[in-house]
Order: C-alpha cells, then sequence, then structure tokens
C-alpha cells in the first residue's frame, strides 16, 4: 500500500504532523486565554505556579478576598485535570472520541466563563481556570514528550535540555527541539492575537478560543471516525 503524504512526513521527519498542528493549536488557545485573562484580571489563570504565589502574598497581607479568588482559580484548575484524568486516562495524544469531549467541555466552559463574567468574576475565573486545567491535562506523552499545552515552564526546561545534549555531542532528534520551538510559538503567538482581540472585544474575546475547542473537537472526532477500518478491512483481519 502507498504512502500518503502524512505517512511520508511522519517517516521522515519523526513527528506526526496531525499531532504537531493540534499541538500548536491548544498552545495558541492556552497563550490567547492567559494573556486575556491578564488582561482584564491582572491574574494568570492557565498555569498554577503564580496562583500559588499570589495565595502567599494575600494571606501575608492579610486580603482574603483576593485569596478566595486565587482559591477559585486554584480550585477550578484541579477540577479541570480530575475530569480530564477521568475522561482521557493516560492515553498518548491521537484523534478520539475522550479528546472531542474533553474540547468540547473546554469550549463550554469558556462560554459560560462569559456568561459567570456578568454576574460575579469569582466564578468566572473558575471557569476559565476549569478550562485550562482540562486542556492541560489532555496532551500527556507523545514519543517520549511530555506535553504540556497552557504554560511554557516545562516546554523552554526541556528545549534546553536538548540543546544542551545536543552541545555534549549526544544524539538529539531534530523533530523533538523542532517541536517544542512550535509549542512555545504557538502560546506566543496566542498571547498576542488574545492582547489584539482584547482590545476590541474585553473578555468576550473568549468566543475566539471557544470557537477553536469546537472546531477542534469536530476535526478529532473526524480523524477517529475516519481512522476506523470498514467492514471489509475488518473482514480481511480475520483469521
Amino acid at each position: 500500500m502507498p504512502y500518503s503524504h502524512r505517512d511520508r512526513i511522519k517517516r521522515h521527519a519523526g513527528v506526526d504532523p496531525l499531532i504537531l498542528l493540534g499541538s500548536l493549536v491548544l498552545t495558541f488557545i492556552a497563550g490567547f486565554i492567559n494573556t486575556t485573562s491578564l488582561m482584564y484580571f491582572h491574574v494568570p489563570v492557565s498555569h498554577m505556579s503564580g496562583a500559588v504565589s499570589k495565595l502567599s502574598i494575600d494571606l501575608g497581607a492579610g486580603d482574603f478576598a483576593d485569596f478566595l479568588n486565587m482559591m477559585y482559580i486554584l480550585a477550578g484548575f484541579l477540577l479541570g485535570a480530575i475530569t480530564s484524568g477521568y475522561l482521557i486516562g493516560v492515553r498518548n495524544l491521537k484523534p478520539s472520541r475522550e479528546y472531542a469531549m474533553a474540547l468540547l467541555l473546554e469550549a463550554a466552559a469558556l462560554i459560560a466563563a462569559l456568561t459567570l463574567f456578568e454576574g460575579d468574576i469569582s466564578f468566572g475565573l473558575t471557569a476559565v481556570a476549569y478550562a485550562c486545567g482540562l486542556q492541560n491535562a489532555m496532551a500527556s506523552n507523545y514519543l517520549g514528550l511530555v506535553i504540556r499545552t497552557t504554560h511554557v515552564t516545562g516546554i523552554v526546561t526541556d528545549f534546553g535540555v536538548l540543546i544542551g545534549q545536543s552541545l555534549k555531542h549526544r544524539a538529539v532528534k531534530l523533530w523533538k527541539i523542532l517541536f517544542l520551538a512550535g509549542l512555545l510559538t504557538g502560546f506566543f503567538v496566542g498571547g498576542f492575537f488574545g492582547l489584539i482581540a482584547y482590545g476590541y472585544f474585553s473578555f468576550h474575546s473568549l468566543l475566539i478560543p471557544a470557537s477553536m475547542c469546537l472546531v477542534s473537537a469536530a476535526a478529532f472526532f473526524f480523524l477517529r471516525v475516519r481512522g476506523k477500518p470498514g467492514p471489509t478491512a475488518r473482514r480481511d483481519a480475520e483469521p
């Protein structure tokens, strides 16, 4: 059977182009959401390092109102990760019904956040953090790389480690360096466009990443269905 164009790229580059594209979309979405959060609330929601540090500061300063907001963010992110772990488990990143469902839930959380922001900012922050926690736990392992799409600390760390190993004349696959560089770029570009969109639509710009999640969910589901073997293939596989 002849190789498809996708198979040729995967064979020569070492990475599935669909996985690369999907990961870039997810990092773009996360960068977009994080910038919107920083512009509107002055608080990051796509990673918890800053939130936990802010908890310490608020506790020390006696600012219990802000402390409660940070707790809402932390709880939302944790609940999102729990949901993703329940739906997806430890599966490697690939198109599946479970990934499509997770993306649908992320879109629903972002849309719900828009309604909540109209009345209660705290629960709106929880919904956005839930979406980020859900997404961050979605992509786990891919060919030895741990993929985290809502923050770049791990990406920059792995990127530096691979470059350091290559400088020490160790065999490092080039596609891994390029893959991580792509993820870092996706987060940066998403943040840039998030800033532009926020200037026009304020927090309503979250409809853009929500729409991207819906389109991605449809794509994941379509690829899963298309990848299923048909009746003929199943009969041929029988002994």
